[in-house]
């Protein structure tokens, strides 16, 4: 992706965000240079991967395939003795018609929240232990109604409804054509998209970025780079 059309993407999303009225905190607004000098006592915002994320899943189309992301509070796999929060809260902000790619998660279970704005069309597959599409029944709650759908069934969110996602259970989601932008909440289990993420078909989750513009705010995929610079 391009730099760009990062920049966009996040500009977008925060005005959205303020029309949708989701308040966000003063980390949403860090410049670069604010992440790369980010003091000692805010170290876990990027140890955690707090802040912004941005994917077209290297379809290099992300208004039909993406994915915008703003992660609030995390907790982290590999550092659990100083970051030990078991859980996860993230903003999932898809436009209209937009496209999640299939996928399921190796640990992370996880209710996905239409907090407003379109409806939202989930599609379910079980998965076998060799990573296909089961065909068998899924069982899935929605509000915490158990609900059986068939292998490839679909799950239409309305805004205020949700859905609990399991490890293993195969999604894939697209906002209702026409239905407009939605504004989706992720509560879960600690999650790191670098290692948690199966995709049925071969995708890259983290985009790879070129650095046609300055960047106006970071990506975690940035943190690494800009965590050259010591905390001071």
């Amino acid at each position: 992706m391009k730099r760009s059309e990062i920049n966009e993407i996040i500009a977008y999303t925060i005005k959205a965000a303020e029309e949708f009225r989701i308040p966000l905190p003063p980390f949403a607004y860090y410049t670069p240079e604010e992440w790369m000098h980010i003091p000692t006592d805010e170290a876990e915002l990027a140890d955690t991967m707090l802040g912004w994320d941005v994917t077209d899943f290297a379809t290099g189309d992300y208004s039909h395939v993406g994915l915008t992301v703003f992660t609030f509070r995390n907790g982290n796999f590999n550092q659990q003795a100083k970051y030990p929060k078991p859980y996860c809260e993230k903003l999932l902000f898809v436009r209209d018609g937009q496209i999640l790619p299939f996928h399921f998660h190796w640990h992370k279970m996880e209710d996905i929240i239409n907090r407003g704005g379109g409806n939202l069309n989930v599609t379910l597959y079980n998965s076998t232990k060799d990573g296909e599409f089961a065909d068998t029944e899924v069982v899935v709650r929605v509000d915490g109604k158990v609900l059986q759908v068939e292998a490839g069934g679909t799950v239409c969110l309305r805004p205020g409804q949700s859905i609990t996602l399991v490890p293993g259970q195969y999604h894939q989601w697209q906002g209702v054509p026409g239905s407009g932008d939605i504004a989706l909440f992720e509560v879960s289990t600690t999650n790191d998209d670098r290692v948690d993420n199966r995709f049925y078909q071969a995708q890259s989750r983290i985009p790879e970025v070129e650095e046609d513009t300055a960047a106006i705010y970071l990506i975690f995929a940035d943190y690494m780079a800009a965590s050259q610079n010591k905390c001071v």
